[in-house]
C-alpha cells in the first residue's frame, strides 16, 4: 500500500511532539521547541495550563456528551458569559472554526430570507482571506491553492480587494447580503485592516440593511490584546465566528449574533451533534476565567509591544532576510525578503516553532502568557538562526 494511514494532505515536518509544558513542546527523543506557533493560535495558554487542565479533567469525569436534544446548563452558562462580554445576544456552539463560519454564512442569508428578500444571498468577501476548507468557505476565497480541483464552487460570494473600501462599496448590488471578513487576516499574511475600512463597512451595512460578518477565528479571544478584535476597530459586527483560542486546545467554536441578525435561526434551521457538549463548555469557561479581564488583556498588549520592539531592533541586523513587523498584540508577522516557508522549516531545526503565511510572512503566534525570558529566548535564537541561514539559490 503506497498511501499513508494518515491521509497525506499535510506536508508534515520532522517535528513530532509528544508532550508540552508552558510555551515548550517536547519531541519523541526529548528535543525541546519554543512554541511560538501555539497550534496556529489555538494554545493561547500554552501547554498543560493548570486551570484548563483541571477543568477538562473534572468535567470528563462528570459528563462529556449528551446531545442537543436535551437542555444544556453548561451551554447556557457559557453562552450567557459570551453575550455579557460581547456585542452578541445569542450563540451557537460548534466544534471548529469552519463550522462557526458556516453558521455565520447561514445566519446572514437567513436574515434576509425571513425578511422577504431571498435574493439577498451574496456575501462580499476579500482577497487572500482564509475562512476554512469546507465547500462554502473555499468558495468565499480566491486562493488557487484552496480551490483547485474542487469545482464547481458554490455561488453566493463576490471577492474584492482587502482593505479597499471603494472596491467593497462598489460591489454592493441587489443581491448583496453583507460582508464576510477577517478584521486581521491570518493565513493571508497578518494583515490588519485599517480602521477607516472597517468603519466604512459598518456604515454601509447600517445604510443598506446588510450583515457585517466577522471571522475572528484566529484574531479573537485576546490574541490582539482585546477580547475580540472588533473592539480595537470601534465597531460591532452583526455576526461573528470564534474558535481556535476559545477552547485553549480543546476543539470548539462559536457563532455569535445579535438578536436582529439571528431572527431567522429558529428550530430546525441549524444543528450539531457535538457542538456545545459539556466538556467543550468547561474548556471554554476555563479559558475565559483566565483571559476575560482587563489585567490579562493589558498584559497581552504590553507583551506584544515588547516582542514587536525586540523584533524591530533585531531586523536591521538581518535586513537581507527581514523587511518589517506587522500585526496587533501577540498576532504578529515578519514580512520576509525570501521564502518564509523555507525559513520556518529551518527554524524548526533550531528549536523554534513559527508558522508561514501568505505574502511571504512568518507568523509569530505565541501563547498569550509568555514572559520576558521567553521573548529574549525567541529573539536571540531567531537572530542566531538568521545569521546562519543560507538563502536557497533558487530564492536568491
Amino acid at each position: 500500500m503506497a498511501i499513508t494511514p494518515l491521509m497525506p494532505v499535510y506536508p508534515r515536518s520532522p517535528v513530532r511532539p509528544v508532550r508540552g509544558e508552558g510555551p515548550y513542546l517536547y519531541g519523541e527523543q526529548g528535543e525541546r521547541y519554543l512554541d511560538f506557533a501555539a497550534g496556529i493560535a489555538v494554545n493561547l495558554l500554552g501547554h498543560g495550563h493548570p486551570v484548563l487542565t483541571k477543568a477538562i479533567q473534572d468535567q470528563a469525569a462528570t459528563l462529556m456528551h449528551v446531545s442537543n436534544l436535551y437542555g444544556s446548563p453548561q451551554g447556557e452558562a457559557f453562552a450567557k458569559r459570551l453575550t455579557d462580554l460581547t456585542f452578541a445576544d445569542t450563540v451557537f456552539f460548534t466544534n471548529s472554526g469552519v463550522e462557526a463560519v458556516e453558521c455565520a454564512i447561514k445566519t446572514a442569508r437567513r436574515y434576509h430570507y425571513v425578511g422577504g428578500n431571498p435574493e439577498k444571498h451574496t456575501l462580499i468577501t476579500f482577497r487572500n482571506a482564509f475562512h476554512g476548507r469546507t465547500m462554502a468557505t473555499i468558495s468565499a476565497t480566491d486562493q488557487p491553492k484552496m480551490i483547485e480541483g474542487f469545482a464547481p464552487l458554490l455561488e453566493g460570494f463576490k471577492v474584492v480587494e482587502f482593505d479597499n473600501l471603494d472596491a467593497a462599496l462598489g460591489a454592493i448590488d441587489e443581491n448583496t447580503a453583507g460582508f464576510l471578513l477577517e478584521p486581521v487576516q491570518g493565513e493571508g499574511g497578518i494583515r490588519p485592516a485599517s480602521k477607516e475600512f472597517i468603519q466604512g463597512l459598518r456604515k454601509a451595512c447600517d445604510e443598506n440593511d446588510l450583515m457585517l460578518v466577522f471571522d475572528e477565528v484566529q484574531c479573537g479571544v485576546a490574541r490582539t490584546g482585546y477580547l475580540y478584535a472588533y473592539e480595537y476597530y470601534g465597531v460591532t459586527p452583526d455576526i461573528m465566528a470564534s474558535a481556535k483560542g476559545i477552547g485553549g486546545g480543546f476543539p470548539m467554536g462559536a457563532c455569535l449574533a445579535t438578536e436582529k441578525a439571528a431572527r431567522g435561526m429558529v428550530i430546525g434551521t441549524h444543528g450539531s451533534t457535538y457542538g456545545g457538549n459539556p466538556l467543550a463548555m468547561a474548556a471554554g469557561q476555563a479559558v475565559f476565567d483566565v483571559v476575560a479581564n482587563d489585567e490579562f488583556l493589558t498584559q497581552v498588549r504590553q507583551t506584544g509591544e515588547r516582542l514587536r520592539s525586540a523584533l524591530e531592533q533585531m531586523i536591521p541586523n538581518h535586513d537581507h532576510l527581514f523587511e518589517g513587523v506587522r500585526g496587533l498584540g501577540l498576532m504578529l508577522g515578519i514580512k520576509m525578503k525570501t521564502d518564509s516557508r523555507a525559513f520556518v522549516n529551518f527554524l524548526r531545526t533550531k528549536g523554534l516553532l513559527t508558522v508561514a503565511a501568505g505574502d511571504n510572512v512568518m507568523r509569530i503566534l505565541p501563547p498569550l502568557n509568555i514572559e520576558e525570558a521567553h521573548i529574549r529566548e525567541f529573539v536571540d535564537t531567531l537572530s542566531a538562526a538568521a545569521g546562519e541561514y543560507e538563502v536557497p539559490a533558487e530564492a536568491a
